[in-house]
């Protein structure tokens, strides 16, 4: 998938991911050794962003589960057509139960979720299995299954392996801890909020038609709230955002009514607007 560190920054660039170092040499360890990914940190940083880029450049298809609270074998692996079961059921009422059977458990009436579509797949798959960390504890035992044979027993058909293996990327936003299991089967990296030099690029890169000094000034002043005590500190999707409010709004500096009219693009809790107004110091950034 890549032949070196560099190639994977210069690549993930092009699709307008900047990765770090740190980021950039984890993704290329992960496909030279077939390991699934754990990305973890703030809501955001990229996590998902990520995997999407890593898809776009490796020409792969991006298969994605949302975990969320009760999510369960059904929604992550197969289900059967039930409606269509019945339909083939009623229609065959004067056949066995044996020659029925055998039909109505067939690929025909097989729905395959996120991981069964990702483990059959012949193409480059890039699977991501996002916010992890919502999903129940059960649901990890399922992961640790999958992510350690690359294959899912379907009882009615039997043992799917795959024949090409996913780029598997697992994102977390840390709300709880995951176990040591799952994280053994994985190589981790931590996405923070970056370098002010880093940020300066990302916006650049994603809000071209904002000024020099503008951005300067946006990525300044995000750094000063993160530093406050707040419910919510703005991440690079809020600096983001930001930027591109300004830009629409025709700002061409950052002066206390622009940004007291727009702290709610970057903030989203009253507490912390009304903190940030009473707190934030333009002329000391």
């Amino acid at each position: 998938m890549f032949t070196s560190v560099d190639d994977v920054s210069a690549r993930l660039a092009e699709t307008g991911y900047l990765a770090s170092p740190a980021v950039a040499t984890t993704v290329f360890l992960a496909a030279r050794l077939g390991k699934p990914l754990l990305v973890e940190g703030p809501a955001g940083v990229g996590k998902t962003e990520l995997a999407k880029a890593v898809a776009q450049v490796a020409d792969a298809r991006l298969v994605r589960l949302q975990c969320y609270e009760g999510v369960d074998e059904s929604r992550a692996l197969y289900e059967w057509n039930h409606a269509k079961q019945l339909l083939r059921i009623s229609a065959g009422r004067d056949e066995s139960w044996d020659e029925t059977r055998t039909d109505i458990f067939s690929e025909e009436f097989l729905l395959p979720r996120p991981l069964l579509t990702a483990i059959r797949g012949d193409e480059p798959t890039v699977l991501l299995i996002d916010e992890t960390d919502k999903a129940d504890i059960e649901m990890e035992g399922l992961l640790l299954e999958v992510l350690s044979d690359f294959q899912i027993t379907v009882p009615e058909l039997g043992t799917v392996t795959a024949t090409r293996r996913p780029f598997v990327v697992l994102t977390s936003n840390a709300g709880r801890e995951l176990s040591e299991a799952l994280r053994r089967r994985c190589l981790f990296l931590h996405i923070g909020f970056p370098e002010e030099e880093l940020e300066r690029r990302i916006v650049r890169l994603r809000v071209p038609g904002l000024g020099q000094a503008l951005t300067e000034s946006v990525v300044r002043v995000v750094g000063a709230l993160r530093a406050m005590d707040l419910r919510k500190v703005p991440s690079v999707a809020e600096t983001i955002d930001w930027a591109r409010t300004l830009l629409a709004l025709g700002a061409g500096t950052l002066d206390e009514t622009v940004v007291r009219d727009t702290l709610g693009v970057i903030l989203k809790h009253q507490d912390d607007i009304q903190k940030a107004a009473a707190k934030l110091d333009l002329d000391a950034l």
